[in-house]
């Protein structure tokens, strides 16, 4: 029984040693590329682009989903749009190099409070807010509680109203008191490096990421113990969440860009995007055939001109979106 102990006391003191190690090495592998900010409380990280002289769009925000950070986003946009607007890339609070806070950024609308604080740092006075996924649901709880900050909304596969199920059994062992630091420290980091192509594969599904994707936006920073805590936090109290803030939606005015896959591997579409284009009143639904989660990626022109089109440029969106589904012909549903 003694030696049992013993060896289990080791094996776990060398697995969290391990995980120490590693998260200084994803570290520097994937240094911090923004800056961070106080705003009154945590230290909120974000890169903050400032617009050109030739500024033709308004100021925008963009908010990763869950298990990411900036850099997600920054990489998806960044090149298409740098100089044309001030662009606020963030690192949700827990996630990327962003501070947790409190129990109240264990919820989106907490998050969202964090972020309308931070565009007040910068004397960001009102944006087009983006969320992916995860983010959805944050960008969503932002329009209802800032509307005055929101000068629109696009949504990309979100996940923002209650689902039937749930979540992995892993999210919920992570949030659980005394057991969870001790999963994430010892359990999260061996097996998460070795699921990261599967993961990713799955996001991207059945659409293919871009061959440098994992090296450019460094999703093993979601491995480290404290960020792994508070993804699951996120994940694990979302359905919860929308089950009650999704009832809200009805108050956003704001002009609205939804964009969606039909075969999208992580989130429900047919629940969250039609949900959505049904809760916004006047919003717009871009339903593309054959595009899975990431269209930040695969559906970038159509959300830069998203973007357009709600800072007042003429975009016929629709007619955008069935050229894309001509390009991902392959992937369509059957």
């Amino acid at each position: 029984m003694l030696i049992s102990l013993f060896v289990v006391l080791v094996l776990g003191t060398g697995l969290a040693l391990f995980s120490a190690w590693k998260s200084r090495e994803i570290e520097a592998t994937y240094p911090n590329l923004g800056k961070r900010y106080d705003i009154g409380g945590i230290q909120m990280n974000a890169l903050h682009l400032p617009a050109g002289p030739q500024a033709d769009l308004p100021p925008v925000v963009f908010i990763h989903g869950a298990s990411g950070n900036l850099r997600d986003q920054v990489f998806a946009f960044r090149q298409a749009l740098e100089g044309r607007g001030e662009l606020l890339f963030v690192d949700r609070p827990g996630h990327g190099y962003s501070d947790r806070g409190g129990p109240e950024n264990d919820r989106p609308d907490g998050q969202a409070h964090a972020i309308a604080r931070l565009m007040d740092k910068l004397g960001i006075k009102s944006a087009i807010i983006v969320g992916h996924s995860f983010g959805g649901a944050i960008a969503s709880s932002f329009a209802v509680l800032h509307p005055e900050k929101t000068a629109g909304l696009v949504l990309l596969a979100a996940a923002t109203h209650p689902w039937p199920g749930g979540v992995d059994w892993y999210y919920h062992v992570a949030k659980l008191p005394v057991v969870g630091p001790l999963f994430c420290r010892i359990v999260v980091m061996p097996v998460g490096l070795g699921a990261i192509p599967v993961a990713t594969k799955k996001v991207f599904s059945p659409n293919s990421p871009p061959l440098t994707y994992v090296r450019d936006t460094g999703p093993e920073l979601v491995l480290r113990p404290a960020a792994f805590r508070a993804n699951a936090t996120d994940v694990a109290g979302l359905n919860d969440y929308v089950a009650t803030m999704s009832a809200r939606y009805r108050e956003i005015t704001t002009p609205t860009v939804i964009v969606s896959g039909d075969t999208d591997a992580i989130v429900a579409e047919e629940i969250h995007s039609k949900g959505l284009a049904r809760d916004i009143p006047g919003s717009e639904l871009l339903w593309v055939h054959g595009l899975g989660h990431k269209p930040d990626y695969i559906a970038n022109d159509l959300v830069v001109a998203a973007l357009e089109k709600i800072s007042g440029q003429p975009r016929d969106l629709q007619a955008m979106a069935r050229d894309l589904e001509r390009q991902l012909e392959p992937f369509r549903a059957k």
